[in-house]
């Protein structure tokens, strides 16, 4: 079977976003024949209706509607091809997709594009945040080219791994609570708090926290968005734990109090990147960057 036309592609789904082929033809300055056309040689390329005009809208069918959906993912795709193949051509050196699980401090990552503006400024950095072990499955598939994980990961031969960062988890309290010099989970386990989501690097650390000395409490909350965690603390509603390198901006605030933990609770980080065979300028110039912010 040939490949499917891009050009044809692009009508269908003009087509099923504005409703009409007389729409579409205007929007893509096309003759409507032409939009007519592109259909034809569509539905006869895959043998199956993908369209039935009516008197006021054209509808998709069942088979157009799928194609409809997986086609916005390959134009996408065709589009960031253009994008990486002109950038390179022009002598920008390209696009790096990084991965960011959550917990990555806020402070550190503009810090980070304001570093790579000065070094490298052809290199657009296009942030995801995803978590670790979804980072790790698109490192495989090439549909990321960097992520920022919790460390330690399961080996994969791909993925090459380097140890980034080892921050301080610490206690965000409310300015009104009487609390000791370093919380403990004694303490703690009398009084609300909150953390990050299940199926996190830091909910699973925190949980060991409390295991250590015989606790398996529940929290309060649990959210994936530090800003959240640290506006409950600011709220006077629970205590937060989040990396030390997260709450940089809240050692002066006057609603809140940062305490550090005892036993000492550590959160690994590491940058992960996909093993190439050939080096791409853009992806060394980012990770040159990030490892300029590790410990």
């Amino acid at each position: 079977m040939r490949n499917l036309n891009l050009d044809q592609l692009q009508t269908l789904i003009a087509i099923a976003d504005l409703g009409t082929f007389a729409a579409a033809s205007q929007a893509l300055h096309l003759a409507p024949p032409t939009v007519s056309l592109h259909i034809k040689e569509l539905e006869s390329r895959l043998d199956a209706l993908l369209v039935v005009r009516g008197r006021k809208r054209a509808e998709l069918t069942p088979a157009g509607e799928v194609l409809v959906r997986e086609g916005r993912k390959l134009l996408a795709a065709g589009d960031e091809l253009m994008d990486r193949v002109q950038r390179r051509a022009s002598g920008r050196e390209g696009v790096v997709r990084v991965g960011v699980s959550a917990g990555v401090s806020t402070r550190l990552l503009p810090m980070a594009l304001e570093a790579l503006g000065r070094s490298s400024p052809g290199v657009e950095v296009k942030l995801e945040a995803v978590g670790s072990a979804e980072a790790m499955r698109r490192l495989t598939s090439a549909t990321l080219d960097i992520g920022i994980v919790a460390s330690p990961q399961p080996p994969m031969a791909e993925v090459s791994l380097t140890p980034w960062r080892n921050d301080p988890m610490v206690a965000l309290l409310p300015a009104s609570w009487d609390a000791p010099e370093r919380v403990t989970p004694d303490w703690l386990v009398t009084r609300r708090w909150a953390s990050f989501a299940p199926a996190t690097q830091m909910h699973g650390l925190v949980a060991a926290w409390f295991g250590q000395a015989g606790y398996h409490p529940r929290p309060y909350l649990t959210l994936s968005y530090p800003g959240a965690l640290k506006s409950l603390a600011a709220a006077s509603q629970s205590a937060a734990l989040l990396p030390l390198e997260e709450v940089q901006d809240q050692l002066d605030a006057p609603g809140v109090q940062v305490r550090h933990l005892h036993p000492r609770l550590m959160r690994p980080m590491a940058l992960a990147h996909r093993r190439l065979a050939t080096p791409d300028p853009a992806v060394d110039a980012v990770l040159k960057v990030l490892a300029g912010l590790g410990d």
